[in-house]
């Protein structure tokens, strides 16, 4: 069972994760055949349940495939909320807001803190800074208008911000996903659970997702391009019912 409930990381801002008995030869000659006639009948009741379970399945893909382009509209509604509801002196450029079933996240560009001295380490504790200085001042604005889009869209939103190449998030949801994994799926986890890389078969699984991000970013680019599109292509279809 799936939990479509989270926590955030810290408190502030969380409003802002299954012997027969023998007989003569006649009598057994008789029980063969209706084992027969069991096993044929047995036989076909697996390929029937094959066949039920292909066709779950092709209903599984396709539900799937509506969800996520209701997932596509939903989306658009939440960004062209939020670009009206956030304060136009608050970012240097339009946030990074990103949607999926249980969580909107919001990361915004600050304004560079300018010349803070020639060195690495000056510009990076002007921009922690400057992140720290917004934290605070826009802490009640960011806990309203988070209320109010958790009231809308039923999700929980989180809020984060980069400056001058720093990036930090203020608040996270972290929601437990349940999967089936075969033996050989198994075993990867708990190898990386014997080598010590994870704590858990579930951190295990954590980390491989980490992991398929960091390494597939492009491929997952374009296959979120492409879902883009199709739900382009459903909105400028006919729109009559059938």
């Amino acid at each position: 069972m799936s939990a479509r409930h989270g926590s955030a990381r810290s408190a502030e801002d969380a409003a802002g994760t299954g012997e027969g008995t023998g007989a003569g030869p006649g009598e057994g000659t008789a029980g063969g055949g209706a084992a027969g006639g069991g096993a044929a009948e047995g036989g076909a009741a697996e390929g029937g349940a094959a066949e039920g379970g292909a066709a779950e399945g092709g209903a599984a893909e396709g539900g799937a495939a509506e969800g996520g382009a209701a997932e596509g509209g939903a989306a658009q509604k939440v960004r062209g909320w939020f670009a009206a509801r956030l304060p136009a002196d608050w970012f240097v450029a339009p946030p990074v807001i990103q949607v999926d079933r249980e969580e909107i996240t919001v990361v915004g560009t600050l304004a560079d803190p300018g010349p803070a001295g020639t060195s690495s380490a000056e510009r990076a504790a002007a921009a922690a800074g400057r992140i720290r200085r917004f934290r605070e001042e826009t802490r009640s604005r960011r806990i309203e208008i988070a209320h109010e889009a958790e009231h809308k869209f039923q999700r929980k939103v989180s809020w984060g911000v980069t400056c001058d190449g720093l990036s930090e998030m203020f608040t996270t949801l972290s929601v437990p996903v349940m999967t089936r994994l075969r033996q050989s799926e198994r075993r990867v986890l708990d190898t990386l659970v014997d080598a010590g890389v994870a704590r858990s078969r579930s951190d295990a699984l954590a980390w491989c997702v980490r992991l398929t991000g960091e390494n597939a970013d492009s491929w997952l680019e374009r296959l979120r391009k492409a879902l883009r599109q199709v739900e382009q292509v459903r909105d400028q279809g006919p729109t009559g019912s059938p």
